[in-house]
């Protein structure tokens, strides 16, 4: 489904991202590890088009996506939820949800599609009328995932979805991935959850200083704490 090919980012002169190369199949979900400063999140901004210079391939069923710009990505199909969240102030719960689709050709089923996602995500069911912002954080990165879901996207990239939350709203968190999963939602994650992430995820690829330098089965990585420790460890 996506194939980045000598990718390359760069923040004015500082070279982020080379030749990073791997590929996500229809299904699957795919995690991104490293240390801070590997370039795991300038991959995903290169992915969405919201790095300003870049090069090299990026692949989305078939199409070739690095001269597009980022809204014509969305249409494709990709859905990017960033490590920040960006849950919009003085909007409620059920009003970030419904901009989901503000920019798509669904805007009739808004409604529908607000209760079905609510129905997914039970702490959210209850807060439909609460202002956004007025939520843990966890609730808010829940928040930002389901927006992400309204115009049911292909993939979904994920930036540091467990940052910063409380451990129980962590295992509901991946719980939902695998469920996200097994409906058919193809997921690439950003993660520093190491052992979580490995888990759920079916491969793994892992950057360092820019570069792709391991790659393997999730599993098969979670096993592999000499790899961990060399690459992940803080």
């Amino acid at each position: 489904m996506l194939v980045v090919d000598k990718l390359n980012a760069w923040y004015d002169r500082s070279h982020v991202v080379q030749d990073v190369g791997f590929e996500v199949r229809a299904g699957e979900i795919v995690t991104l590890m490293g240390r801070n400063g590997a370039g795991k999140t300038t991959t995903l901004r290169s992915i969405m088009g919201l790095v300003g210079r870049r090069a090299g391939s990026v692949r989305f069923d078939g199409r070739e996506l690095l001269g597009e710009p980022t809204p014509t990505r969305y249409h494709h199909g990709l859905a990017y939820v960033p490590e920040e969240r960006r849950i919009v102030p003085g909007l409620s719960v059920r009003e970030n949800l419904q901009l989901g689709l503000i920019a798509g050709a669904r805007r009739a089923e808004m409604a529908r599609m607000v209760d079905e996602i609510a129905e997914t995500f039970p702490r959210l069911k209850e807060r439909l009328d609460q202002e956004g912002t007025s939520m843990s954080g966890g609730e808010q990165q829940m928040l930002a995932i389901a927006r992400a879901m309204m115009a049911q996207p292909k993939m979904i990239l994920l930036d540091e979805p467990s940052e910063g939350i409380m451990p129980v709203l962590v295992d509901e968190m991946f719980e939902l991935f695998a469920r996200m999963k097994a409906r058919g939602t193809t997921l690439l994650l950003v993660e520093q959850n190491v052992e979580r992430a490995l888990r759920v995820s079916d491969r793994a690829y892992i950057l360092d200083q820019g570069r792709v330098v391991h790659e393997g089965r999730g599993a098969d990585l979670l096993a592999d704490a000499q790899i961990q420790e060399r690459y992940c460890a803080v």
